[in-house]
């Protein structure tokens, strides 16, 4: 259906044109969003296909390119991403790979986020050890790297642990990622015997404490009576914007859940919401055996058949389920409803700019995480560095930290940021936290190289880097960012909701940091140097100050006249210089 201008208002399949078309110029009993539709229609072309497997790709890919104002649009169409392992190389490598799979080798997926591949990855160091890094970094060692000191990697690159035990580890990550917990733990339990009967003791405590993680891990994360494949699919409408959750489980274990908002007409059912949901959505795509829905799509049998032919294999889409899988798609539901609520308290906001922000950076998702750093000082005195947190829904605030830098040369911001970026990520790739998926750092390319230095030695992967320089003037709207995938420098316009969004975050960082440093600074100018001097007590610093004239005639006092004070040998009398000269107090 398309306008007097030849703009496509709607695309459409039906089985009998003859019953369908006219059914939208009925005189009455028509929706809101119909009616409109039809003030606007100017014209209608008709394709015939041969089947309606045909129709429903037809309609799905005309929709896909077009994008009719009156269709449900999902406008989040980016390839998934997967947990790569080279197993054709001596010391495989685990990585995220997203995009075509084209490299020998075993892929686990998809899964529905870069941060829940971040987190399996995360999770697969601490029980396997299996190497993570570059290929470049992995050939150019000549020491282990910090992830070993940290107890998350063998070290196979500096021949701390033999191939032959290196595949090991590599085949019980294949069989976990798998799903097979099972086989990995009874493995485990064999060895821990073994090295226990050749009094092994710390190599069978060390097998011990392995297959407690397992445990857990499986107490976490397993969904109950699921061994398979499977995606629970739940939609929720209100005030005309729609939500669906997706939870996807692989091989009985619960990978994370994503969401999506669909754009969609007024008016519109949850049916068929759902309908063109999954046609855009699985499409194209690798699908699991089985989708669970909280409402029965329309075209169910369709839509089952055409997924499965594209699939290669069949697909059941389930609705009325019971038991544990009534519960699941509960949850579900009452996630898609409360991340619509968020959605649309924050719709003209927040959300917004987050959209327009993945946009402008040309992001393959909306990050979920950002963190931005900032260093404040006053001419070098009590340098305090900021790390600042923005989620989905905002400011995260507990999760705010701030860094009092210490050992640097006064004045030197981009060791400052180094040293609190690397404060920061060695917790972070040690477990005590998240890691983000969007890092600004406040400050040009000195700071943004600081800051890349820091993640490649710590190996952090995944996370997007962009530097914020202030404009002419330091006047808001002339920011220049500088991307370090890419190296290119950006200038948005200064009306811009993603720009504004990035003032807001590193405005925060600033207030923050110059917070943290005004503390800082008080509380050191309120202390006395002296009192920092071990073996000068309450006695001896009177005795100092009654004898010198005051603290700024200490300041100024060389050895030899400090020395010359009862009660303070030459040796103590050069610790009190010291402590008011040296640069790096």
């Amino acid at each position: 259906m398309l306008d007097a201008a030849g703009t496509v208002l709607y695309v459409g399949k039906a089985r009998n044109l003859r019953k369908r078309v006219p059914s939208y110029f009925r005189r009455s009993g028509l929706s809101t969003k119909t009616r409109s539709l039809v003030e606007q229609i100017a014209g209608i072309e008709i394709t015939v296909t041969h089947t309606e497997n045909e129709a429903l790709l037809l309609e799905n890919n005309l929709i896909k390119q077009l994008k009719p104002r009156y269709n449900v649009l999902l406008r989040d169409d980016k390839s998934y991403p997967y947990i790569y392992l080279s197993t054709m190389q001596k010391y495989p490598r685990l990585a995220i790979h997203r995009g075509a799979r084209r490299k020998k080798g075993r892929y686990f997926g998809p899964y529905p986020s870069a941060r829940s591949v971040r987190e399996s990855l995360h999770l697969l160091q601490k029980l396997f050890r299996v190497r993570q890094c570059e290929d470049s970094f992995f050939s150019n060692r000549s020491r282990p790297c910090l992830q070993y000191q940290i107890k998350r990697c063998s070290a196979p690159c500096v021949g701390y642990l033999s191939p032959d035990d290196y595949a090991i580890d590599v085949r019980d990550t294949i069989l976990f990622l798998d799903g097979k917990n099972t086989a990995v733990i009874d493995g485990l339990a064999e060895r821990m015997e073994t090295a226990s009967g050749a009094l092994d003791y710390e190599q069978a405590a060390g097998l011990r404490d392995q297959i407690a993680s397992l445990h857990h891990v499986q107490e976490k994360q397993y969904v109950s009576n699921e061994k398979g494949d499977l995606d629970i699919v739940a939609c929720a409408t209100d005030k005309g914007y729609a939500c669906i959750q997706v939870f996807y489980v692989r091989g009985g274990r619960n990978l994370g859940n994503a969401a999506f908002y669909p754009k969609t007409p007024a008016d519109t059912s949850k049916e068929t919401i759902l309908s063109a949901f999954i046609t855009q959505y699985y499409l194209g795509r690798n699908m699991p055996n089985e989708v669970l829905l909280n409402h029965a799509p329309e075209d169910l049998a369709l839509l089952q058949e055409v997924l499965g032919s594209d699939a290669g294999h069949k697909v059941r889409l389930t609705v009325n389920v019971r038991g544990e899988r009534a519960r699941w798609v509960g949850l579900a539901t009452s996630n898609a409803e409360h991340a619509l609520a968020t959605y649309l308290n924050t719709r003209r906001g927040y959300a917004l700019r987050l959209q327009e922000l993945q946009g402008a950076l040309e992001l393959a998702e909306a990050p979920e995480r950002m963190e931005c750093f900032d260093i404040s000082h006053t001419r070098g005195e009590s340098t305090v560095a900021s790390c600042v947190v923005f989620g989905i829904e905002g400011p995260l605030k507990s999760d705010y930290r701030r860094f009092n830098i210490k050992g640097i040369q006064p004045g030197d911001d981009y060791a400052a940021m180094g040293q609190a970026l690397s404060r920061r990520y060695t917790r972070l790739m040690k477990g005590e936290g998240k890691l983000p998926d969007l890092l600004f750092i406040d400050g040009g390319k000195g700071q943004l190289s600081a800051a890349r230095r820091v993640l490649d030695e710590l190996q952090v992967a995944g996370v997007e880097l962009v530097g914020i320089a202030k404009g002419a003037g330091r006047k808001p709207g002339l920011e220049t960012l500088h991307l370090a995938g890419s190296g290119r420098e950006k200038h948005l316009s200064p009306d811009s909701p993603a720009l504004h969004l990035i003032q807001q975050i590193r405005d925060e960082a600033h207030r923050f940091a110059i917070t943290g440093h005004r503390q800082r600074r008080a509380q050191t100018r309120k202390t006395s140097p002296l009192e920092q001097v071990s073996g000068i007590g309450p006695k001896r610093r009177q005795q100092l100050l009654k004898q010198l004239g005051g603290l700024r005639e200490v300041a100024r006092a060389g050895v030899d006249d400090l020395s010359m004070v009862k009660g303070i040998n030459r040796a103590l009398a050069q610790q009190i210089y010291d402590a008011f000269h040296n640069d790096l107090a």
